[in-house]
């Protein structure tokens, strides 16, 4: 059963509302909480008869062993916390809203059943490859960064995206457009990573917007959007509005929440 932690809600129209969340499992929450209460007994609570061992003093790998999973199960372990974390997260923000209703996933763009509001989800990546034993094929059994998102919308369909990593600018020259590559090639390169990042997520969340494949999807001319992504980001704020003029959408940029929304 997957628990919810550090959600946040956010309106960005009178009939448009989302909100985030971090999902972990209930087993891991346990053992999370029971270790923090353990802790402190430990230091608070210990009768002077009893021998206190120092920490730093025991070899942890003679106690704990990590435990191991295939890549193929850790990712369909994920996806599965995560498919049951968005639907959780959708259930709470209707209950917020005291809005009484269901989720009709029989076609996309998803709806709820009763209210015809527009739904859309997203949630973070399958785990780092970089924490992935390549010579073995396992992985060890470790929290995984698992944020998850949804948006809802009475007007029209909408679309939302939540990224933890940045996206490798080698990746992004497979997919972007010539103009693309061309404007965030003459940036700075801190500029260029928010910026190859942020354009990454408009267009995820285009895609679920208008159902487009993912090649296809990527392969769309954003480069007009550039010079508003900049100017948006160059003053901190917890939501960032951009209208497109091409799209006659409004991109909100979530920047605690590494969350990106079309609406």
């Amino acid at each position: 059963m997957p628990i919810l932690t550090h959600t946040q809600y956010t309106q960005l129209a009178p009939t448009t509302w989302c909100a985030t969340a971090q999902v972990n499992d209930a087993l891991s929450q346990s053992f999370e909480e029971l270790w923090r209460q353990s802790s402190w007994l430990l230091v608070s609570h210990i009768p002077p008869i009893i021998n206190f061992y120092r920490h730093d003093e025991l070899n942890w790998q003679n106690y704990l062993s990590p435990v191991t999973l295939s890549v193929r199960d850790m990712t369909h372990n994920q996806r599965q916390l995560q498919r049951k974390g968005v639907r959780l997260l959708l259930q709470q923000l209707l209950d917020q809203l005291e809005i009484n209703d269901a989720l009709d996933e029989s076609a996309f763009p998803y709806r709820l059943i009763n209210n015809n509001y527009y739904v859309c989800f997203s949630h973070t990546g399958s785990k780092n490859k970089n924490d992935v034993n390549n010579n073995s094929g396992q992985a060890t059994h470790q929290p995984l960064n698992n944020q998850v998102a949804v948006i809802i919308s009475r007007d029209r369909p909408v679309g939302i995206d939540i990224e933890a990593n940045d996206v490798a600018w080698k990746v992004a020259q497979r997919f972007y457009s010539a103009n693309e590559i061309a404007t965030i090639q003459a940036l700075p390169m801190i500029q260029r990573n928010i910026v190859t990042k942020l354009l990454w997520q408009i267009k995820e969340s285009l895609i679920k917007i208008h159902q487009y494949t993912l090649a296809q999807g990527l392969g769309k001319d954003y480069a007009y959007l550039i010079a508003g992504l900049l100017n948006a980001i160059k003053e901190p704020s917890p939501l960032i509005v951009i209208p497109d003029i091409q799209s006659h959408y409004h991109i909100a940029v979530l920047p605690a929440q590494q969350t990106i929304v079309i609406f």
